[in-house]
Formats: structure tokens, sequence, C-alpha cells
């Protein structure tokens, strides 16, 4: 059990500037996730038009919506703060490699590149961890002593 919940929570990047090098990639990464994508999937009002959510997996409509607005509004809270970090970016990674894989996979490189490199950065944050600048490390700290 404890070896389960230190793969979940806990990481060291090993020094403090690679730490912090981590928590500024998570920060820039989840306000420009919510900020470009997430917002434009939520908004109301009279001329706003909240953007289509392509959906290739011809998953039930509002499941669909759902877990895009999910994966671009909530989970970039959590990547910020870093909470349940490896958990979290699951359904993000998801769109974003359905993004790349199905939606736009006969798109030229030029469109294929947005989902792509927010693939791979989730894919980097999943495999470091949030690092020692986490709610995750905290939890840790508590659990274990």
């Amino acid at each position: 059990m404890m070896e389960i919940l230190q793969q979940l929570f806990y990481t060291d990047l090993g020094n403090t500037v690679n730490n912090a090098a981590i928590l500024i990639f998570r920060l820039l990464l989840a306000w420009e996730l919510l900020t470009a994508h997430g917002l434009k999937k939520i908004q109301k009002g009279p001329h706003a038009q909240p953007e289509h959510v392509p959906n290739p997996l011809h998953l039930p409509e509002k499941l669909n919506s759902a877990v895009a607005q999910f994966a671009d509004t909530v989970v970039p809270f959590f990547i910020a703060v870093g909470l349940m970090g490896r958990l979290a970016i699951l359904p993000t990674i998801s769109v974003t490699a359905v993004g790349y894989f199905v939606v736009h996979r006969h798109d030229s490189r030029e469109v294929r590149d947005i989902p792509f490199m927010y693939t791979l950065c989730l894919l980097f944050l999943l495999l470091t961890g949030p690092g020692t600048y986490s709610i995750d490390y905290y939890i840790y700290q508590l659990i274990i002593k």
C-alpha cells in the first residue's frame, strides 16, 4: 500500500532548481490549457459561442462534452496546485491524444502540433510528477509521519 501511495504522491526531482522548474512548468501549462481551451468550452452569454467539441469516439454527446470540459477547465487547477497530479491529468491526456491521433490524423503538421505538444507535456508531468512544491508532496509527507 505504501508503495502505491509513494508512486501517486511522492515526487522529488533531486534539487530545489528542478522542483522549482517543474512548478513553473505546471503553472504555465495549466494557465495555457485553461485560458486557450477551457474557457472557450464554458462561455455563456448572448454573444458567446462555445467551442465545438469533436466526438470521434461516438460517445454520448453530453458525456463527450463533460469529459472535454472537465479536462480543460478543472484539471488545470489540479495541475497548478499539484493535487492528484498523476491521476488528474489522465482525462486531459486522453482528450489531447485523441485530438492528435484521431481528430487531426489527416491534418497538416501545423494543425496536429498543438494536441501533440499538449500530450507530450502532460506525459512529461505524468512521468515526473508535480515535484516537492505540490499538495501531493505535502500529503505524502503527512502520510509517512
